[in-house]
Parts: structure tokens; C-alpha cells; sequence
């Protein structure tokens, strides 16, 4: 059974897309990802992991292993902001993040992982919409967090998150990596919420 409610939700706000600068769509909504949707998300990753690459000062994602992405869809934890019919950005959710929040787990939070944005969107701002949405998602299954962890000292990316509205918890060494995807072996987590 999914621990996760699989719904889609249309997501017009107009204030939201007001903030983040994207004026004239024709629609913008966010829902589940679906199997159909697999070729589109690893291209988004390598994409990412590409820009990371460019980057050099930061930690690149590895190559995700397709069973995780399927389960995500499969349970209804993998997302998509879908605009004018393409695929702008996707991310995941879950429920539980143990080995990275360690005991800060038991708090009732959404942990979002792996925002990717399709180049072709850049540069609209959809951490402060998913943020927006988050809030809503995690209202809706009774959690009090949004939560999210980025790794290595990344200030950008610190900036960017404090700036969509996450408080910057700090650095941390994971005690335990075993079983999680290997970019997060040997650099710190640093790791931000936002309470409701």
C-alpha cells in the first residue's frame, strides 16, 4: 500500500506565479508522474547531472538506478509540473527520510528530493511553486515540515532554498550512507525546513 495519497493536483495560483516571474502560461498543474513519463525524468537527470558537472565546485548526482523511479511512480512519489503540456520539472517526495534526518525523523514532514528542471523552463523559479505546493501536500497529510537536504557546501543552492523560504539548518556528516545513492557518501547534508 502507498503511503502517499497518488492525486493529481491542478495548481493555479496566481500570486505564486506572479512571484516567481512566469506570466503568460496557458496552464501550469502538478501531478503524479507515470511510467510513460520514465525517458523524460532520467533525461532531466542527466541534464542535471551534466550542469553539476559544468559546475566543478559541486557534488554531481550519479546515475539513478530506473527501479527507484518506478517505485516512486509506482507510490505515487514522483512528481511533475507539467506547463502548456511539457514537462517542466520533476521531484520526488516521501514520508520518511530516516538515514539523512536521523532523529529528526519522527517529526511528521514531506522531504522533497531531486528537483530537475527541463532547460527549456530555467530560470522561473518553480522551487518557490513546489514549495507552494508542498505546503499544500504536506497540510493535506497532516504533516508539519517540508524538508529538503542539498549536499557539500553549495552556497548558491543554500541561498536559493533559504530564499524560497526554507530555514538552513546547517552542515551535517550522515552517520549511516549505506543503501542511499552515492553522491551522498563522504560530503556533508545540509539540510533545511519549513515548519507549518
Amino acid at each position: 500500500m502507498s503511503l502517499q495519497k497518488n492525486y493529481t493536483i491542478t495548481f493555479h495560483v496566481a500570486l505564486v506565479l506572479q512571484q516567481a516571474g512566469i506570466i503568460g502560461l496557458k496552464t501550469m498543474k502538478i501531478e503524479n508522474s507515470t511510467a510513460a513519463d520514465i525517458t523524460e525524468i532520467f533525461r532531466l537527470y542527466r541534464i542535471a547531472s551534466d550542469y553539476q558537472k559544468a559546475k566543478k565546485t559541486v557534488v554531481v548526482w550519479p546515475e539513478f538506478e530506473r527501479e527507484l523511479v518506478e517505485n516512486e511512480i509506482a507510490q505515487g512519489r514522483q512528481w511533475k509540473l507539467i506547463i502548456d503540456d511539457h514537462i517542466a520539472c520533476v521531484w520526488a517526495t516521501t514520508f520518511s527520510d530516516e538515514q539523512i534526518w536521523e532523529e529528526r525523523n519522527g517529526d511528521a514532514a514531506v522531504y522533497i528530493h531531486r528537483i530537475a528542471t527541463n532547460p527549456e523552463f530555467r530560470g522561473q523559479n518553480f522551487v518557490s511553486i513546489i514549495v507552494e505546493w508542498a505546503k499544500e501536500y504536506a497540510k493535506k497529510n497532516a504533516k508539519d515540515f517540508v524538508r529538503l537536504d542539498t549536499l557539500g557546501n553549495n552556497t548558491r543552492l543554500i541561498d536559493h532554498y533559504t530564499h524560497a523560504g526554507f530555514k538552513f539548518l546547517g552542515m551535517f556528516d550522515l552517520k549511516d550512507t549505506s543503501g542511499l545513492p552515492s553522491h551522498y557518501h563522504d560530503v556533508p547534508a545540509c539540510l533545511f525546513e519549513i515548519r507549518l
